[in-house]
């Protein structure tokens, strides 16, 4: 019989996060674990990431929620294998909570695989396989950011994301100069974030502009929920667009396909804390597939717990372009793990231990 609890934890940033919806100095999480009562030192572990004002499960009773899904849960007689486990999330979480979906599915990956936080089998656990990933740049002053771009640059990476849409435009597109008169779109690769910051107004040419720096894409230009706008932006942008917030809430397979056809973006970004998990972040891809859209995997300000599930599921999907994986470093007392972050790529030292 399985059980499940979980505990609340404060991840302390190492620096002030600059983002489009403010100042992160700290982000609450919850870890969630699961047991069989006949083996209480076997267990999977899960994390409940919840970014505020993004997350459609951020709510006011969202820990009361939790509590509610695990005593149903603990009530089932339950046993978890690979035929089972998504029988048993879709019967216990509800849609409307992905950060629980997310954490649940984790934890049951991590108990079937004897609880050693192994959760997919791949080169990336067994031969230290790298994980190419992106150097996000936060927002900040102008001269702030530059150090942030040297520094990312010196330390490996060759795609740089920059977060946009908070400062003055101008002095963005300085920013992107100081990258492009030293690398070629060759040597650096370059992605933007704004986070839906653009009007609708304002989008278009400002997407013009931008692609001057050969940009490899931008997430999210405009808002969500403006299909209409964002598929005409995508059909008459002059770089490739992202959707990212535009998939949140969504876990009707038809509607995800409806969306993708309606739109066309050139890529979609999947965040599976944000999206319900693993099954719900496979459907998103076979639909993008089908419509030759590409994609790629981010992490969402998890700990080392989320972030390790993500990586692990990431590396059986074989996609070669950079992903954004690279959140494991901001907190000071984040949970230590094999997870190391080595010339712009992501490594799984198994020799390392949890610290949990």
């Amino acid at each position: 019989m399985l059980h499940a609890s979980f505990e609340p934890y404060t991840l302390d940033f190492k620096f002030e996060a600059g983002t489009s919806r403010g100042v992160l100095t700290k982000k609450e999480t919850y870890f969630l674990k699961i047991h069989d009562t006949e083996d209480t030192n076997c267990f999977g572990l899960g994390e409940v990431n919840i970014l505020k004002g993004l997350s459609i499960d951020d709510r006011p009773d969202l820990e009361q929620q939790l509590k509610t899904i695990c005593n149903e849960f603990n009530q089932l007689d339950l046993e978890v294998f690979p035929w089972n486990l998504n029988l048993i999330i879709n019967q216990c979480v509800d849609n409307a909570f992905p950060s629980i979906r997310f954490a649940f599915e984790t934890a049951l990956y991590d108990l079937m695989n004897g609880g050693k936080r192994i959760l997919f089998d791949s080169d990336f656990v067994q031969k230290q396989a790298p994980i190419l990933i992106n150097g996000l740049v936060w927002m900040d002053k102008a001269e702030k950011m530059i150090a942030q771009i040297d520094e990312k640059i010196a330390s490996g990476y060759t795609t740089i994301k920059l977060k946009i849409g908070a400062i003055d435009f101008d002095q963005e597109l300085a920013l992107l100069a100081h990258i492009r008169n030293r690398f070629s779109a060759e040597q650096i690769t370059i992605r933007v974030d704004a986070n839906g910051a653009f009007s609708i107004d304002e989008a278009l040419e400002k997407l013009q502009r931008l692609a001057q720096f050969n940009i490899h894409s931008i997430e999210q230009p405009i808002k969500q929920g403006q299909i209409a706008k964002m598929a005409e932006l995508c059909q008459k942008t002059a770089l490739p667009i992202a959707l990212d917030e535009e998939l949140i809430g969504i876990s009707d397979y038809f509607k995800k396909f409806q969306l993708l056809k309606d739109i066309r973006p050139q890529f979609i970004i999947l965040k599976p804390a944000l999206l319900g998990g693993f099954q719900h972040c496979r459907e998103w891809i076979e639909i993008a597939n089908r419509l030759e859209i590409g994609w790629w995997i981010t992490s969402a300000l998890e700990s080392n717990i989320g972030l390790n599930a993500i990586a692990q599921f990431t590396a059986t999907l074989n996609n070669s372009l950079p992903q954004g994986l690279g959140t494991g470093q901001l907190y000071k007392n984040n949970i230590e793990s094999p997870l190391l972050i080595q010339n712009g790529t992501l490594i799984y030292k198994k020799n390392n231990v949890w610290a949990i």
